[in-house]
């Protein structure tokens, strides 16, 4: 089985609403790694989850970076 990428979108009470390419899909919080949070780059292999820090740094970055060129003028 390939491995599917996610990123947390947001937490709705006990389930973490995950964006997986253009759709949402929600899984249990308790589903998670421990130190899972909000923007964080998520992969599901085989029935295992896990937090790619890495990834998540990158992305940031990148949406750091956006957000700079949208309010420089």
């Amino acid at each position: 089985m390939k491995k599917v990428k996610g990123i947390i979108d947001r937490f709705e009470g006990e389930y973490a609403v995950i964006e997986i390419g253009n759709e949402t899909k929600d899984i249990l919080r308790s589903s998670l790694p421990e130190e899972a949070k909000i923007g964080d780059v998520i992969y599901f292999k085989d029935d295992k989850i896990v937090v790619d820090k890495e990834e998540t740094e990158k992305l940031r970055k990148e949406i750091e970076d956006l957000m700079d060129e949208v309010w420089d003028d």
